[in-house]
């Protein structure tokens, strides 16, 4: 609709003008090339590209603007030409999938089927079966057990290839067979913006994964990127490939080791000794499957590696079609037997759940072939001057370096510091050249950096009944309750470079700093990388980063609530002003892992004031919530910081960042039991906790002021038991918002359709003000009728506008506005509720 506007009104400036032009090519060249710099010139601009070109002085200036504007029309076509070819291409591929996936269900309906008869006319044939001891029967079935063996396997290369033949069978009966039952992944629903279609085993040995995605890769692109698991998988630490064979059928044979990441202190490394076979397909696909080699296979041996627990990869791999039209299908089959009793037992499901493995691994695969596609698709520079090829190098490295910290192998040049009687904390230290990443001890401007060395303070700790999404939010949102600015700053210095200025685009202000998305890691995904500048330390301007701001690069994943069994993670490392590509990254922060799998963690949907939370402390939360606390959902949280230091100071830093870490401990545990749902209740639950007195006497005390001061219900059914009330409340259509009795009012509740339209949660509600939502003339005619609101009780305003925390426009038919007093008869709060609201 607006291109088609925008090309009539080009039309009729042409018309105008009064006659057609034929531009030259050298004038279109010329056009060109302003148009590429600056799409919509401004008339000075376009009246000095006249005076610059002379080859287009016998053109009027409203010429040129027409020609521009049909230019941007051209190309908004050309784009949505192009976008709606890219979907069409999607949903072909995603029905085929979707085909196949539906005869793959018909085939193990008529194998179940089969089975069922089979072993019914076993059961009734076993009584002569247990009967007859002939001879013959006797030899037949020896015969039987003799034939039915697998040829032997070893080292050699007939061995490996007729290893390798019966994994690629294996292989390809779980992506596109029925050896695994698989079920739909929770909360994965496939469509044409969907990653893909997701499933996880029910009932198999080990954890198992199975994805299938389109990508606009061409096939054996996409085997690179795969094979290359260092660049994507960012559990992996490292992938040496030991021996590679070439086979007769044009394929190759690896022999490879690989070593993963713990994902916590409180469990050792796995690896993997595998062989991986790349074979070509008569139909042109292409297969990459890997198996781990054991000494029932008679294979190589690689002996057991200090500090790993050696885990099995059972057949796996990819399989890649080539698409009509381009591009490719992938088939994506991850399978392991990770050794789970090698841990305790509190982290059993870490090593049980299939949709972690589907979440770190199978998804890892797939997000990493969409970036790709994108970058080469889309290879703008994005903010700070960077290309999306530079920050998800950046992205891997912060998530390399955090892993790092948190497994703190010896070969990595790090030891662990005597203890101070307290093994809450471990400190280690890391004294290597190589750990700043390889970055010069030396900047461009000749200061040195502060650290030679590095420390590293770790811990984990056990979260019971707080979902991790809900955490990590509150961490990344609100920095200044649980980090230390002295802290923040001592981090930063070690790696200040020259004094410089960067202007910048001022994008958000969330709990005391600024935040500048850089990229989107991939479109409609969870995971997403930022740079902070922290508001608290020092002075700013609007549209400036000056000297001395401090910056953190800072990658969040799992922030999506919603996202079943998923890891939280908040990842960020001080950086200088200068943003280089080298720059030094010291990475710290936070990982929240589920460990309570079978269990559903419902989000804490309710809290009158997260501030009053935290200052009734243990004794209040114990008597408000202990008798509720069912244990719903307990998950593990390991932090790790890093400081770079001088040697010399080695007792002093350390002590420092053991007290730091202890401290982010204990602001962690009080901020967990603010927002756990055994204090709050969850309105989701069909039954409401009674240990949310606040909640329920305030949805009382507003329903009873809107019917004592409009004569009508607010909510048309409902019990008068405070519970329903509440649960009512929190699911009326209409947006309903509580504000504060000040001269500045400030949100303190709101039910489920007030957050959806101010696009904020709970616990951020407190910090937007009732004049942020509405612009210079939304003040003007507001303000001025509250004190009637005092006097009267209410009012009825007209429809308008207002705006949400993301700064988009929300249109409301009528609003009304109400005073909410107590049983006492005191004023409490006002209520505003916004009717017929939608995002403009």
């Amino acid at each position: 609709m607006a291109v088609s506007s925008a090309c009539r009104d080009a039309n009729k400036m042409a018309a105008d003008a009064g006659k057609y032009v034929r531009y030259t090519p050298e004038q279109v060249e010329a056009l060109e090339r302003v148009y590429h710099e600056c799409p919509k010139p401004s008339s000075l601009r376009r009246q000095q590209l006249v005076r610059e070109c002379p080859i287009l002085s016998n053109i009027e200036p409203k010429q040129i603007k027409v020609w521009f504007q049909n230019r941007r029309c051209r190309e908004k076509q050309r784009k949505e030409s192009s976008r709606l070819q890219a979907v069409n291409r999607k949903l072909t591929a995603m029905n085929k999938l979707l085909m196949e996936e539906n005869d793959r269900l018909q085939k193990q309906v008529g194998q179940l089927v089969y089975e069922n008869s089979y072993f019914r006319q076993q059961t009734q044939n076993a009584t002569l079966a247990t009967t007859d001891t002939s001879c013959d029967s006797v030899v037949t079935s020896g015969q039987q057990q003799i034939t039915s063996e697998r040829p032997p396997k070893d080292a050699s290369p007939a061995g490996l290839m007729s290893i390798a033949e019966e994994t690629l069978t294996e292989f390809l009966s779980k992506a596109t067979g029925t050896a695994i039952e698989w079920i739909q992944m929770p909360g994965m629903k496939p469509g044409p913006d969907s990653i893909g279609i997701i499933a996880i085993s029910h009932g198999c040995t080990g954890v198992a994964a199975r994805a299938c995605g389109l990508v606009s890769l061409e096939p054996t692109r996409v085997a690179e990127i795969l094979k290359d698991r260092l660049s994507w998988y960012r559990d992996c630490r490292a992938v040496d490939v030991m021996n590679v064979m070439s086979t007769g059928n044009g394929g190759t044979i690896e022999l490879l080791y690989l070593q993963l990441y713990a994902l916590t202190t409180l469990a050792p490394a796995r690896d993997f000794w595998l062989m991986r076979y790349t074979s070509l397909l008569e139909d042109g696909s292409i297969v990459i499957c890997e198996r781990s080699l054991n000494n029932t296979q008679n294979g190589p041996s690689m002996p057991s590696v200090e500090h790993f627990v050696r885990a099995e990869i059972l057949p796996s791999g990819y399989l890649i079609r080539p698409c009509e039209g381009g591009g490719s299908i992938i088939h994506i089959v991850d399978h392991m037997d990770l050794e789970p009793w090698r841990v305790p037992e509190v982290l059993h499901p870490l090593y049980e759940s299939s949709t972690l493995l589907a979440q770190r691994t199978t998804m890892a695969a797939l997000r990493q072939l969409r970036q790709i596609s994108q970058e080469i698709s889309q290879p703008d520079i994005t903010g700070f001057g960077r290309r999306p090829a530079a920050l998800r190098a950046f992205s891997q490295r912060l998530s390399k370096g955090f892993n790092e910290a948190v497994n703190g192998f010896m070969d990595e040049g790090w030891s662990m510091i005597e203890s101070d009687g307290v093994d809450d904390v471990t400190i280690l230290v890391n004294s290597s050249p190589n750990k700043m990443m390889g970055a010069n001890q030396f900047y461009s401007n000749g200061f040195p950096s502060v650290g030679t060395s590095v420390l590293c303070a770790r811990a984990s700790m056990l979260l019971q009944n707080v979902p991790p999404a809900v955490l990590l939010r509150f961490l990344r949102e609100h920095r200044s309750e649980w980090a230390d600015s002295g802290i923040d700053a001592y981090a930063a210095a070690a790696v200040k470079a020259a004094p410089c200025t960067i202007p910048v685009a001022r994008t958000g202000c969330v709990g005391g700093q600024v935040i500048l998305p850089l990229a989107h890691t991939i479109e409609n995904e969870e995971q997403f990388m930022e740079v902070v500048r922290l508001e608290n330390l020092g002075h700013y301007r609007e549209d400036m980063f000056m000297p001395g701001d401090i910056f953190l690069l800072q990658l969040c994943n799992g922030v999506d609530e919603n996202a079943v069994g998923a890891c939280a993670e908040l990842i960020f490392a001080p950086i200088d002003a200068s943003f280089s590509d080298d720059a030094p990254l010291l990475p710290s922060g936070f990982r929240i892992i589920p460990v309570d799998s079978s269990k559903d963690i419902s989000s804490p949907k309710c809290t009158l004031d997260l501030t009053s939370a935290l200052e009734i402390g243990s004794a209040g939360n114990k008597a408000l919530g202990d008798k509720n606390r069912s244990g719903s959902g307990k998950s593990v949280m390991t932090i790790a910081f890093q400081f770079a230091f001088e040697i010399h100071l080695q007792a002093s830093v350390a002590s420092m960042a053991r007290q730091y870490v202890r401290s982010i401990i204990s602001s962690v545990q009080r901020v967990a039991s603010a927002l756990s749902p055994s204090r709050f209740g969850s309105l989701d639950d069909s039954s409401l906790s009674p240990g949310t007195p606040e909640a329920q006497t305030l949805s009382r005390w507003i329903c009873q002021s809107y019917r004592c001061y409009l004569g009508v219900e607010l909510l048309k059914s409902c019990h008068e038991g405070g519970e329903s009330v509440l649960k009512t409340l929190w699911h009326h259509s209409d947006a309903i918002l509580c504000c504060s009795l000040k001269a500045l009012p400030v949100f303190t509740f709101a039910n489920q359709a007030g957050l959806d339209m101010l696009e904020t949660t709970l616990v951020a509600l407190q910090d937007i003000t009732l004049e942020k939502i509405f612009d210079e003339q939304g003040r003007k005619d507001l303000f001025p009728e509250l004190p009637q609101i005092m006097q009267q009780g209410f009012i009825c305003l007209q429809g308008g506008i207002c705006m949400s925390s993301m700064g988009r426009p929300i249109s409301y038919e009528r609003a009304v506005a109400w005073k909410v007093f107590s049983d006492s008869e005191d004023a409490q709060c006002m209520c505003f509720m916004f009717i017929n609201w939608s995002f403009v």
